[in-house]
């Protein structure tokens, strides 16, 4: 029985994922300790109960079960997404919510993880080959769907998060350098031309010298950097269908002092609880910032403020510490599985998480423009949560796997 533990168990996993979600409420207790906000601490603990709940019901399914229900499971998020669109809450101009009795929730969390699975059960099939024009098209459209939903609530961060997932499947699936710069080449032009003519001229000259450089013949090229410069030139029309704060979050992103007591505030404030934490911080419960509420609602996207603030940069380099023990073992569970929808599948996961993770905390240093993602674990939200502990037991249910074929 002990060596079917060791063997089969994925103890890091659940380690990290436990010690994440304890960092989290602790940071969320402070972060509300003195507004007598406790009922969100108390909502987290309940949903981290239930997340737990998912995940070690995720983690004992048989993966075969769950590469059957991955396209039902997509159906019915897919769904979801729709009608959140038509009778969802707006909150903070994104009608991504719905709302019963105080109590609300993102679908659009859990189609990451429906995404994810139902693009590694595509790709895991003998039949498909990413380097067919069908199979990457189709693959194209599994992630494009969900993103054209959530793009139209509008929430540009989710939406930022699956292209970044989108990215890792595609090279772990097998495709082609042309192709991964061909679908990164239009990002790179669309951003040029948020910061003006010259700006756009020049990403348009340099991914077009990347695409022919890593061309497989012309025509392809050509097109390819077509698609770039349509994307490049409708960038615009995107940006200002966006809502207000979110174009004023972009706009002070390379300059948040410049609007430091509107949308560059929770960034300035940020990096100075941060900064103010020293080596060892400030001591828990004693952060200034965090206990005389300088950040608003600082208990959600800016929670990494608490332990850098509180705990210093020993607390911060440990939750970041936990963060890349989790994404490397990802990544090893990726590659040990020998179950291609497996495999695929944790690539996928670890590529969210280490999203998240990367734009969250650039976000709390000023590094990243304030696109509203969650830290995973951390940040006080049921549906993240819980989409969260979901992807947890996935990956264990990964690792139970590996050498399945």
């Amino acid at each position: 029985m002990n060596q079917y533990f060791k063997e089969y168990f994925d103890v890091k996993t659940l380690l990290i994922c436990l010690a994440l979600v304890g960092m989290g409420l602790l940071s969320i207790y402070s972060a509300t300790f003195d507004i007598n906000n406790a009922a969100n601490f108390h909502r987290q603990a309940v949903w981290a109960g239930i997340g737990f709940l998912g995940m070690i019901v995720v983690m004992l399914l048989p993966i075969r079960t769950l590469q059957r229900l991955a396209f039902v499971i997509y159906g019915v998020v897919l769904f979801v997404l729709l009608v959140v669109l038509v009778v969802g809450s707006t909150i903070k101009g994104t009608k991504s919510w719905f709302g019963v009795g105080g109590l609300g929730g993102q679908p659009s969390e859990f189609a990451k993880v429906a995404t994810v699975l139902a693009a590694a059960a595509y790709l895991s099939r003998t039949e498909v080959s990413i380097t067919r024009l069908k199979d990457l098209i189709v693959t194209l459209v599994i992630f494009g769907v969900p993103m054209v939903l959530i793009l139209a609530q509008p929430d540009l961060g989710t939406t930022i998060v699956f292209f970044a997932a989108l990215m890792p499947v595609l090279f772990w699936a097998g495709a082609s350098n042309f192709i991964l710069i061909a679908i990164l080449v239009p990002i790179l032009v669309a951003f040029g031309a948020l910061f003006g003519t010259a700006a756009f001229l020049i990403a348009a000259a340099i991914g077009a010298g990347t695409l022919y450089y890593f061309r497989e013949n012309r025509f392809a090229v050509a097109v390819a950097f077509g698609i770039a410069l349509a994307v490049g030139l409708s960038a615009q029309l995107v940006y200002e269908r966006l809502p207000a704060y979110q174009q004023k979050r972009i706009a002070t992103f390379l300059n948040p002092e410049a609007d430091p007591l509107g949308a560059g505030y929770n960034v300035v404030q940020s990096k100075i609880a941060i900064g103010s934490g020293g080596l060892t911080g400030k001591g828990y419960l004693h952060g200034t910032q965090t206990q005389l509420n300088y950040i608003p609602e600082q208990w959600t996207d800016f929670i990494f403020c608490v332990p850098g603030e509180e705990f210093g940069f020993v607390g911060a380099a440990f939750v970041l510490g936990l963060f890349a023990a989790l994404i490397f073992h990802g990544i090893s569970i990726a590659g040990l599985s020998k179950n291609r929808f497996g495999s695929i599948g944790a690539i996928g996961i670890t590529a969210v998480l280490a999203t998240h993770v990367a734009v969250n905390v650039g976000m709390a240093m000023g590094l990243m423009p304030v696109i509203g993602i969650p830290l995973p674990f951390l940040s006080y939200g049921g549906s993240a949560l819980v989409a969260n502990f979901l992807m947890a037991g996935l990956l264990m249910n990964f690792y139970a796997n590996r050498k399945e074929h």
